[in-house]
């Protein structure tokens, strides 16, 4: 009887463990399945948004075709300049935060026709917002007629101030902009040029420069925000305001070939979709407009220096010279340091190194064997501004 039973129980129980042993092989198999369709889908959204970017950049490249019928050098919006056409093409404003000046072109065949164009660009520009900006510009307009891919993270543009802040002490009335025109245009400050490309038309164009504390008034637009997510991911203040002043010298609309976007220039495709994932555990591609919103911008922007200075290079001991590898990293990327020190691209290879140094042999050697000069440039800018911006603000 006993032995009936031990039998029967050594049945079940190798039935049960053959049970078990299909119900993990399924559990695995659901699982690779789930794993492979995730990876279908991923490349189908990073598919749709390389499609997207091209598309874009298409449209971009066409309206810069269009405006060459009309200007010898087509000027287009850059990460430092704002360049806005009037519909018909013949009237333009080019912010250039960089140079710190407002300029004023149009192609016009009498200067009393000129001078009311360049009156209307000037008032336009010292008072307008990024969401009406966004609205009216023809080349936004051109590039919204671009489909989003579905999956995109996208939000509306908020109106903020593109230049009344700099020029004005408050939001500026009808009046304070009629003043700041005709103080600035006049029949001595209207230079003109023949027009290559229109004929028996000439070119008339007025400079205004900025007040020369521009960029510290501009920053203060963005304090709240800068304050705030810097003590959120534990930077100081001044490093943040100083990468902003060295990607895009403030201009809220910044626009780079990469392209990258905004105060704080993120790329989507890169630094974007891995800050996103860091403050949101999803896996998303953003939109220009997303990050052309300041506070999203500042977000991202702050998160990825904390992801630089806490995780890829966190094996670096001496905080001054981790800051210094990070300024650098935020240009030109991680491996690129660890190539400055090692010739690979392993992080883990060079913080070894790296912390046999002292801070000033990190930043001279990161001047010398960076490969590349831009991040050896924006290295300089950035620790200079910083002094500066800790002069404004303190730590």
């Amino acid at each position: 009887m006993l032995k009936t039973f031990l039998l029967s129980t050594s049945i079940i129980a190798s039935a049960y463990a053959l049970t078990a042993q299909e119900f993990q092989k399924q559990q695995m198999q659901a699982f690779e399945q789930k794993k492979e369709e995730f990876g279908v889908y991923k490349k189908s959204q990073e598919e749709a948004f390389e499609a997207y970017q091209k598309a874009q950049m298409k449209a971009f490249e066409e309206y810069k075709k269009e405006v060459g019928a009309f200007w010898e050098e087509p000027k287009m919006p850059t990460k430092t300049s704002l360049v806005s056409y009037t519909p018909d093409k013949k009237t333009r404003t080019d912010i250039d935060f960089e140079n710190q000046e407002i300029i004023v072109e149009t192609i016009a065949s009498s200067e009393a026709e000129a001078r009311k164009k360049l009156e209307a660009q000037l008032a336009q520009a010292v008072s307008i917002d990024t969401k009406t900006h966004h609205e009216i510009d023809p080349l936004e307009q051109k590039l919204s007629e671009v489909k989003k891919p579905k999956e995109i993270v996208d939000a509306p543009i908020k109106p903020e101030p593109i230049l009344s802040t700099v020029l004005f002490d408050t939001k500026p009335t009808k009046a304070e902009v009629k003043n700041y025109v005709q103080q600035h245009i006049s029949q001595e400050t209207i230079k003109v040029a023949e027009s290559t490309k229109v004929p028996h038309q000439k070119i008339y164009s007025v400079s205004v420069k900025m007040p020369e504390d521009a960029m510290i008034k501009k920053s203060k637009d963005y304090y709240d925000d800068v304050k705030a997510q810097s003590s959120v991911h534990k930077l100081p203040l001044p490093l943040v305001f100083a990468i902003m002043h060295s990607e895009s010298s403030f201009n809220p609309k910044a626009r780079s070939h990469i392209p990258a976007y905004g105060l704080m220039q993120i790329v989507p495709k890169t630094a974007g979709r891995d800050t996103y994932k860091f403050l949101y555990k999803q896996d998303k591609l953003v939109s220009g407009e997303y990050l052309y919103d300041s506070r999203n911008n500042i977000t991202m922007g702050t998160a990825y220096l904390h992801i630089l200075y806490y995780n890829y290079l966190r094996g670096i001991k001496n905080p001054d010279s981790r800051l210094y590898c990070t300024i650098a990293a935020y240009n030109t990327g991680a491996g690129n340091i660890a190539y400055a020190f090692t010739k690979t691209y392993n992080m883990n290879k060079a913080a070894p190194i790296i912390n046999e140094m002292t801070p000033d042999e990190v930043y001279n050697k990161l001047l010398k064997d960076l490969r590349y000069d831009e991040p050896k440039h924006y290295l300089k800018k950035v620790t200079s501004r910083m002094s500066g911006y800790h002069k404004v603000y303190g730590l």
